[in-house]
């Protein structure tokens, strides 16, 4: 998270104002595409912990008119063209599947083709906690993913570094062909923060 006071220097802010994305984080899922190729048209999407919306513009406009992006999150999320949202909190695992079932029957859909999570929990300030926490909320949207994702669907998620990263790494490489560690430039240099990809669900 950048702090306000960095904001009017930052370029990713001032390309995702100039853009119109709701976040500068829409530049951290272009890249990660841009590198992985984990998203194509037509497919479709789920974007856990999604406010305000900035992965979930980006998946859209990569998947087009056939494709679909369901945005999962606590807040209510301003609507998007194109985009179902749910409430729903990540950590409630069978709740958030079931809902996202449903949204996806109800547009005569099944399985889904990738699941991305760019999601954070409340900074406290301490570190080890802040770790831990984002250690869960990866773990929560990984079972979501696993749970939701068509064999060979791919999947995206951030998690900060520290003492659960590896085995978050490990369950990720367990469950896909193929994982990698990512940093993308849009991430800020003093940032914990890595993501983690896994393509090919087995």
């Amino acid at each position: 998270m950048v702090k306000r006071t960095d904001l009017k220097t930052d370029r990713f802010y001032k390309r995702a104002k100039k853009e119109g994305y709701r976040s500068r984080s829409a530049f951290k899922l272009l890249q990660i595409v841009n590198k992985f190729e984990v998203i194509k048209k037509g497919d479709t999407v789920v974007d856990l912990g999604a406010a305000p919306g900035g992965w979930s513009q980006v998946a859209k406009g990569l998947v087009g008119d056939k494709g679909m992006v369901i945005s999962v999150d606590l807040q209510q999320i301003e609507e998007m063209e194109g985009v179902v949202s749910i409430k729903s909190d990540i950590t409630k695992e069978k709740e958030t599947v079931t809902a996202v079932r449903e949204k996806l029957r109800s547009k005569g859909r099944d399985l889904v083709d990738v699941v991305i999570s760019d999601t954070s929990p409340k900074l406290s300030g301490k570190r080890d906690y802040d770790h831990f926490r984002s250690f869960e909320l990866s773990r929560s949207a990984l079972n979501i993913a696993v749970a939701l994702l068509r064999k060979n669907g791919n999947f995206v998620a951030k998690i900060f570094q520290g003492a659960y990263y590896n085995k978050f790494y490990k369950d990720v490489k367990e469950k896909f062909g193929y994982t990698r560690a990512y940093s993308p430039e849009a991430s800020r240099k003093r940032s914990a923060e890595v993501y983690v990809i896994g393509k090919g669900l087995v």
